[in-house]
């Protein structure tokens, strides 16, 4: 129980005043956990207590209301609230009825409400409108934002935030944005945060970069944006950004550069960033640990994600993933289903992720009967589970048993089944089913570039020269070019250099990587 609680349950009846009810109530909502369920058992203690409600009361109450979608409590409320005569009175009682309603959904409750009000001020309609975006009726809200009397900055990034998320106009909420007379550090942060969400990058940042002031949710926004644009050494450079800027991240800005650590594989400066979580003393709570654990796995440095984890106070089913997924990846399979019984053992519920992870850790390892038994307890088992036991199947040489799955599956396969099939097909220079799979990929749309690379190469590896250049030809004849290859590297200086494979990289130095190749050659032959 904490303190102030405590001490509100030893207080004599004489003393539970309305304030202190109220008092109550607020802390309730306010906590970094709210609890609005308690919230409304303290408001029905007071009543049944006959402590009078005052006009401070019914607003708390119609929040917790409104925070647990509690329609039918919502409305008994509004009854009392007009049996006692603060409906009129009172706008912040009001407005928390139209908060309560539009919260519900119940938009047209709201609306009769609104036009009820002699009054109306600024609250009243920002609720409104919200209200209208939220269920997503954007004509509706416009024409409420359009009669708006005046507005602040609150009423425009309602709209900005709606056109943006219920609609995906993103021009629309640019357009608003670019009309505002002023602008507050949620309006900028509302506008980039869409730009992310529809990966333009390139429009996020140059909002970024125009940005007077930065909160930290800024940065965040920014960092994470470069993350979901499968952009890491960006989201690094913003990160190191920002250290120069002598600003302290947040746990939010942390998590996404360990994150861009993980996806670079930079062991070096993850390292760096979790020295630099303890010196700073941020707050390295189970969504910090999870995040370094997964890079440290990432990176393969099995035994630092070890440390992390066990050291954990707490772990939940994203935890205990990383953790598994980690050590499946790295060759740890027999620590990974050591992992997996210990969870279970702690009785944790089994996501369909964890089946993922366990069942990859299972073809890593090259466990089938585990694998098979593993796959039998899940219930529902999802096209993501098909997958890994497909791979489990075709890495054991199993190509037959794999295919008769596929058959099996309730779901339609898709193009990366039959491409780990096409895999298997090459290890076993198996011609006759590396044929039978290619059609099957045509079926599914699945006949990319690699796909016919990998059955020219099958053709090639039986000799089959002719058949190899009619893949190749197909190549030709579809315009299909082959992505080159590109791999990142930590320097000396503990920067990072990305590499593109071809010869029209402007970075490309093939001669003097092959005089250091040779001068290596060298010095190895000295020894």
């Amino acid at each position: 129980m904490r303190p102030l609680v405590r001490r509100y349950s030893q207080l004599h009846p004489p003393n539970k005043t309305t304030y202190t009810y109220n008092t109550m109530m607020k802390a309730q909502l306010q906590n970094p956990t709210p609890d609005p369920q308690k919230a409304l058992e303290f408001f029905n203690k007071m009543k049944r207590n006959g402590i009078s409600c005052d006009n401070y009361t019914y607003p708390i109450v119609l929040k917790a209301c409104r925070m647990t979608r509690g329609l039918w409590e919502g409305r008994q409320v509004h009854g009392e609230i007009v049996k006692v005569g603060f409906f009129n009175s009172d706008v912040y009682v009001r407005n928390g009825l139209i908060g309560m309603y539009c919260k519900s959904g119940q938009m047209s409750c709201s609306r009769a409400l609104f036009e009820g009000f002699y009054e109306k001020d600024l609250v009243s309609w920002n609720l409104l409108v919200s209200g209208y975006v939220e269920c997503g009726d954007m004509v509706e809200a416009q024409k409420v934002f359009d009669e708006m009397p005046e507005r602040d900055v609150v009423s425009w990034s309602i709209m900005i935030d709606g056109y943006g998320k219920k609609t995906g106009d993103i021009v629309r909420a640019r357009l608003l944005f670019d009309k505002m007379d002023e602008r507050d550090v949620v309006s900028w942060n509302t506008m980039i945060d869409l730009y992310a969400k529809v990966d333009d990058m390139v429009a996020a940042r140059e909002l970024f970069d125009m940005m007077d002031r930065k909160s930290l949710v800024s940065w965040s926004i920014i960092i994470n944006g470069y993350l979901q644009h499968q952009d890491p050494m960006e989201a690094l450079y913003v990160f190191n950004l920002m250290l120069s800027q002598d600003i302290k991240p947040d746990k939010f800005c942390v998590v996404g550069a360990i994150s861009a650590c993980a996806q670079l594989g930079a062991l070096d400066q993850g390292r760096w960033i979790h020295m630099y979580i303890k010196k700073k003393k941020i707050v390295s709570d189970i969504v910090v640990n999870t995040a370094l654990t997964d890079m440290y796995m990432k990176c393969g440095s099995t035994e630092e994600a070890w440390a992390v984890f066990n050291g954990m106070p707490e772990k939940n089913v994203v935890s205990w993933n990383a953790m598994i997924s980690g050590l499946g990846a790295n060759g740890f399979g027999d620590e990974a289903l050591t992992y997996f019984s210990q969870m279970e053992q702690e009785q944790i519920q089994v996501d369909d992720l964890i089946y993922v992870s366990v069942l990859s850790a299972c073809s890593h390892g090259g466990f089938v009967a585990k694998g098979l038994e593993i796959f039998n307890r899940i219930k529902d088992p999802k096209v993501e589970h098909y997958g890994c036991l497909i791979d489990l199947l075709v890495r054991a040489g199993k190509l037959e048993q794999a295919i008769s799955f596929i058959a099996s599956m309730p779901m339609e396969p898709n193009k990366d089944l039959w491409g780990s099939v096409l895999l298997g097909c090459r290890v076993q220079k198996n011609v006759a089913l590396g044929e039978f799979v290619l059609n099957k990929l045509k079926e599914v749309g699945g006949d990319d570039c690699g796909v016919y690379v990998l059955m020219s190469n099958i053709y090639g590896d039986n000799g089959m020269w002719e058949e190899g250049m009619k893949m190749r030809k197909i190549l030709l004849e579809k315009g299909m070019v082959k992505e080159g290859g590109k791999s990142v590297i930590e320097a000396v200086d503990g920067g990072l250099v990305e590499f593109v494979c071809g010869k029209n990289n402007k970075l490309c130095r093939n001669d003097d990587i092959e005089h250091v190749l040779w001068s290596l050659s060298k010095m190895v032959d000295l020894e």
